[in-house]
C-alpha cells in the first residue's frame, strides 16, 4: 500500500470537510448535521465517515454552551425516567396511553417530574409492551 496516497487523500478530505475532525461553532455544527443526514442515506457505504462525524458531533454537543442546560438535565435524570421519556417520544404517547403499564395519568406525570419513582412492576410492564430488556432502565456501571 502506498501510504503517501492515503495521506494525501486524508489531507484533502479534512481540508474539505473539517467538521469530520472538529466542530468549532454553531454554523459548522449545522453543516455537520446536514452532512450526517446525507451520509445515513447510504449507511453501509459511509459507515466509517458516519462514525468519525458522530464523534465530532458528540464532542460539540458535550461542550457547546447551547447544550449546557440539556446536558445538565440529562445527567441529573434518573435512567428509568430517561427511558420512559424516550419511549413516549418515539411512540408518540401521552401519559394517559400508559395506563395499563403504570397507572393513572397523574402517576405517570409524577414519575416524569421526579416526585415518584418508577417501580419494578412498571418496568416489567413497559418491557413486555415494548419488547425491551429491563437492563435499559438501569444505569451502566
Amino acid at each position: 500500500m502506498d501510504f503517501s496516497i492515503v495521506k494525501a487523500k486524508a489531507v484533502d478530505l479534512f481540508s474539505e470537510a473539517q467538521v469530520l475532525r472538529e466542530i468549532r461553532n454553531e454554523e459548522e455544527y449545522e453543516q455537520a448535521l446536514a452532512l450526517m443526514d446525507e451520509l445515513i442515506e447510504d449507511y453501509d457505504t459511509y459507515l466509517p465517515l458516519i462514525e468519525l462525524l458522530s464523534g465530532s458531533i458528540e464532542a460539540w454537543e458535550d461542550q457547546a454552551d447551547s447544550f449546557a442546560a440539556f446536558n445538565l438535565a440529562v445527567t441529573e435524570m434518573d435512567d428509568g425516567v430517561a427511558v420512559l421519556r424516550t419511549l413516549m417520544e418515539q411512540h408518540q404517547l401521552k401519559a394517559d396511553n400508559l395506563r395499563n403499564e403504570i397507572g393513572s395519568k397523574s402517576l405517570v406525570s409524577m414519575i416524569l417530574n421526579g416526585s415518584r419513582n418508577i417501580t419494578l412492576p412498571h418496568i416489567q410492564a413497559l418491557c413486555a409492551r415494548f419488547n425491551l430488556s429491563p437492563a435499559v432502565f438501569f444505569p451502566k456501571q
